[in-house]
């Protein structure tokens, strides 16, 4: 399953050189281990997202809270599970695979 991973900026927070290397460090790691799909930073600065592969919504979850910029109190998160739209499935127009929206489709 995919789930994207919304992180925001708290208010009045700015980050610290070390905790965006620690972050780097668990984005190596999630891509190390193939749960990355992608992720990058909203160009307003106020967050950014990232799109892992997870079991469960828990363990993407998981993925989420050990996150530095969530551990170390900077960015809230939202986890949300997500349906991949493509050219193998006509980007989620036909009725049958509209019917089957709950059931996510890997990326």
């Amino acid at each position: 399953m995919v789930y994207a991973i919304m992180l925001k900026l708290k208010e009045g927070k700015t980050f610290e050189p070390g905790v965006i290397q620690r972050h780097v460090e668990h984005l190596r790691s999630l891509d190390d281990n193939g749960r990355l799909v992608i992720c990058g930073p909203f160009k307003d600065g106020k967050g950014g997202m990232l799109v892992v592969r997870a079991q469960s919504q828990e363990e993407a979850e998981g993925m989420a809270k050990r996150d530095p910029f969530i551990a170390e109190g900077f960015e809230d998160y939202e986890v949300r599970e997500l349906v991949a739209a493509n050219r193998n499935n006509n980007y989620l127009l036909d009725a049958k695979v509209q019917e089957s929206r709950t059931a996510p489709r890997d990326l």
